[in-house]
């Protein structure tokens, strides 16, 4: 019989992120213990500059300035 795998906790806090130029993305995750109290949308913005950034070097397409960062649903 096959093992069952041992029920977790989601380990990750999902958000969409809207770009200064109109473009969306949606259910970017950030480990929960990266976020923490009352200040975690600077906490997600600070994390997924640093996610675009690393993308754009190594595609070297850029991203736009982040407008706004919510929790999804």
């Amino acid at each position: 019989m096959a093992r069952k795998k041992p029920v977790t906790e989601n380990a990750f806090v999902l958000f969409d992120v809207v770009y200064e130029d109109g473009r969306r993305t949606s259910n970017r995750r950030i480990p929960t213990g990266d976020i923490g109290g009352p200040d975690s949308e600077a906490v997600a913005r600070s994390f997924f500059e640093a996610q675009d950034n690393k993308i754009a070097e190594m595609s070297g397409n850029p991203r736009g300035l982040i407008k706004s960062i919510t929790r999804s649903a």
